[in-house]
């Protein structure tokens, strides 16, 4: 790939709106329908994780640092290494396969968390997860762009939240009726012993593996770009996105801001969504249960308040500006950082997750732009790959945010019951630059977004 402008200059016959076949109605919305099933059970797991963290601190006698440290980092150190490779699979072979077996390979790891006989081999499993999932997404949006029309990609993006929403909402309801429930499953033959909250991951594992089945299900589109066949034998350098770093790298204007925005705001979203049930526990004084339901409904109720806002909220700018996924990204997350920051401040536990739910809407308003964006403007041979960058720094970072957290709070804060103060300092610092920088981004992605119109009115 020559540079960043040539790659998004030579558009493919293919990829014009015209001569793309897509897909009949029932299988690309049969498709959309188990990538949510399958995204739900990855964020159910994710949610479900953080309703046991007070469990798997006093069984494990962690500290809060090494709490986090479990939840984040240890989840993504495997992502490290072949996160980019595997998300490259789903930019050669075809994405159904590669969703299938990533969604097996995330149903053995999370079970294996539910069979750990120690801390050592708790770690293990997770150490994995990430690196299990890291082609989901990439290949999940890759299938979708393929699938759906341009007019229908922001809604079907839209539509695929329901996973995120099911996962969040229901993560809490059910997680936190489990964990008062599996207070009474430990059981133990031998030296072989299970604590109760291990059920729970078991349960979880069992989900992945039926979601990867229906994979195979799925009617596999065509590509808007030709397939990179001869992706296996390119070299070391191309299958780790060397080719993706360069087309980004060629743009900095514009994937620098993006990419450094997501990469702060998931710090703060991911330790927030890990640490909202401890921070609940020791400030308020509930339990697992209170907070599951209570949660579960603010969750939902921000979820879908913020998945309209967010397609209106892109529908109305579109009218007006060429920018409209950015600018209405940098809007939600300026509403993110005042909700983020206020919630842990409230007197009562009612108010403080009125503002979480508040902070969800936003957080997701905001995500569905963002996504649109950045498909809309990386070249297609490389969807997948570039794809795979930017989650990775959702990712990665987020995987740090909930290990900062707990950093914080055991080097500067102290105090446990304080943890609402640390909540408040990791939200008052990272969001308001994540908005910075997405404020500066939109001006060079609007430029981008007029340049691929003209060449692809020239093309038509």
């Amino acid at each position: 790939m020559a540079g960043g402008a040539q790659a998004g200059a030579r558009i493919d016959p293919a990829s014009v709106p015209g001569n793309h076949r897509y897909p009949t109605v029932a299988s690309r919305h049969w498709a959309l329908l188990v990538i949510v099933l399958a995204t739900f059970v990855i964020f159910f797991d994710q949610v479900a994780f953080g309703m046991l963290a007070e469990r798997i601190k006093h069984d494990f006698g962690l500290s809060d640092a090494q709490l986090g440290f479990l939840a984040g980092p240890a989840g993504v150190i495997a992502f490290l290494f072949v996160g980019i490779p595997l998300a490259r699979l789903a930019d050669i072979f075809p994405r159904k396969y590669v969703l299938a077996a990533g969604s097996l390979a995330i149903g053995l790891v999370i079970a294996a968390g539910g069979l750990a006989q120690g801390l050592g081999q708790f770690v293990a499993a997770r150490v994995f997860l990430a690196a299990s999932g890291s082609a989901h997404a990439p290949a999940s949006y890759s299938l979708l762009a393929d699938a759906f029309p341009p007019r229908k990609l922001t809604r079907a993006f839209a539509l695929l939240q329901f996973g995120f929403i099911g996962g969040t909402t229901l993560g809490p309801w059910i997680g936190g009726r489990l964990v008062m429930a599996s207070q009474g499953w430990a059981v133990q033959w031998g030296t072989f012993h299970i604590f109760g909250w291990q059920w729970i991951l078991i349960g979880g594992g069992a989900a992945a593996l039926g979601a990867g089945l229906l994979f195979l299900t799925v009617q596999e589109p065509d590509r808007a770009a030709a397939m990179q066949r001869g992706g296996v034998n390119e070299g070391l350098a191309a299958v780790l996105g060397w080719r993706a770093f360069v087309a980004l790298a060629e743009r900095p204007r514009l994937f620098a801001p993006l990419f450094g925005a997501l990469a702060l705001s998931a710090l703060d979203v991911f330790g927030l969504q890990f640490w909202r049930t401890p921070f609940l526990i020791r400030t308020y004084g509930w339990n697992e249960g209170q907070i599951g339901a209570a949660m579960g409904l603010a969750v939902l109720v921000g979820s879908v308040s913020g998945l309209a806002l967010g397609t209106v909220l892109v529908e109305a700018l579109a009218r007006r500006y060429a920018d409209a996924n950015v600018r209405a990204a940098a809007i939600c997350f300026a509403g993110t950082s005042v909700a983020a920051v206020l919630s842990p401040l409230m007197p009562r536990a009612e108010w403080s997750l009125v503002l979480m739910g508040v902070g969800v809407a936003f957080g997701l308003a905001g995500a569905v732009p963002q996504n649109a964006a950045v498909q809309r403007v990386v070249p297609p041979e490389m969807r997948a790959q570039v794809t795979a960058i930017y989650l990775f720094m959702f990712t990665f970072f987020g995987a740090m945010g909930s290990f900062l957290v707990g950093l914080v709070q055991d080097r500067i804060v102290g105090d446990p019951h304080r943890l609402w103060l640390t909540l408040a300092i990791c939200a008052g610092t990272l969001l308001p630059a994540a908005t910075v920088l997405m404020v500066l981004a939109i001006r060079p992605y609007g430029q981008e977004i007029e340049r691929l119109e003209a060449l692809e009115h020239a093309r038509s």
